[in-house]
């Protein structure tokens, strides 16, 4: 049985909340995870991406950074279908087991996100899940590198980038409790897709027995460090 996957997430004051480059000062010491695990049915496109992740008391922060091509972005709006676009995407589960969040951006900032209580597939759809509201989507900051539309699509080598905010109070909405970060060990996967591209590709961090990204039993360990203990 291969070992699960781990990142270690710091403690880093978030605070200032405007976008930060990846190799500025607030990025440039934190490890980046590889999403790497690229499934047999993707085409010969295998995007280099990498995630960053950190938190403190009130939010969670991370940033995408994706060597591209083939890039193409036209899905605007909260819950649209982002993951047919050129896209990143974040799972956390709070916890080591039970519900946990979908947060799906395409590379333009749209967001479709959710509270999955059952996975299970029935006609292609999850069984039982809560769709985020538009208020909660106001809350969940996002800063794209690229314009809102890609279109027609980019064929050439192209960096871009997404950098996330996500209070902590909002999935403390849907947990129906206080949620304990620091010293914790959460469950999750990263994502790279792009289904309506002229070369589709779905890659995982933490690999997926199948073309199938709401698999919770496949998500990988987020170790959070003591707050206040592992600041940068």
């Amino acid at each position: 049985m291969m070992a699960k996957q781990t990142y270690q997430v710091l403690f880093r004051n978030c605070s200032s909340l405007h976008f930060a480059p990846w190799d500025g000062p607030f990025w440039r010491q934190i490890p980046s995870l590889n999403i790497d695990q690229f499934r047999s049915e993707s085409s010969d496109h295998h995007p280099k991406t990498q995630c960053k992740l950190v938190y403190d008391q009130e939010r969670l922060r991370g940033i995408f950074c994706v060597e591209d091509r083939y890039v193409r972005c036209i899905r605007e709006g909260f819950q649209a279908e982002v993951y047919k676009d050129s896209c990143v995407e974040f799972f956390i589960q709070p916890g080591e087991r039970g519900p946990y969040f979908n947060f799906e951006f395409n590379c333009g900032g749209a967001m479709l996100a959710t509270y999955v209580t059952d996975p299970t597939r029935v006609n292609g759809m999850l069984r039982e899940c809560l769709p985020l509201s538009p208020g909660e989507d106001r809350m969940i900051l996002r800063y794209p590198s690229l314009p809102a539309i890609v279109e027609p699509e980019i064929v050439e080598p192209i960096t871009w980038f997404l950098e996330f905010v996500i209070p902590v109070a909002v999935l403390e909405r849907y947990a129906g409790k206080r949620v304990d970060v620091s010293g914790r060990t959460w469950r999750g996967n990263f994502y790279k897709c792009a289904n309506e591209t002229s070369h589709p590709h779905w890659g995982a961090w933490a690999p997926v027995k199948e073309l199938n990204f709401h698999a919770p039993d496949s998500f990988g360990n987020l170790r959070f460090g003591k707050m206040g203990m592992i600041e940068i």
